[in-house]
């Protein structure tokens, strides 16, 4: 394994050790932006997105509420949001 994956698996292990098991991204080269959409914030139940300086952005302190109901995937422009569990 390099260097680079070794330290990502590192830490992804301290997050999952910390107690967190989501990561929500935003690809904002697919997002359309709130000017356009924001419809994850609007949809989302456990409120993970914002908007900041006409873009969406993740609630850092709210991702791991994420209860995988893909609702933000259905509403987004496709590979806009990615989750990943950070466990198997």
């Amino acid at each position: 394994m390099g260097r680079r994956k070794e330290a990502v698996s590192l830490h992804l292990k301290e997050e999952v050790a910390m107690g967190v098991f989501i990561r929500v991204e935003i690809d904002e080269k697919k997002c359309l932006g709130l000017a356009k959409s924001g419809e994850c914030i609007r949809i989302c139940p456990v409120n993970i997105f914002e908007g900041k300086e006409g873009r969406v952005v993740v609630k850092e302190e709210n991702e791991d509420e994420c209860t995988l109901c893909h609702l933000c995937l259905s509403k987004c422009q496709p590979s806009a949001i990615a989750i990943k569990k950070l466990y198997e």
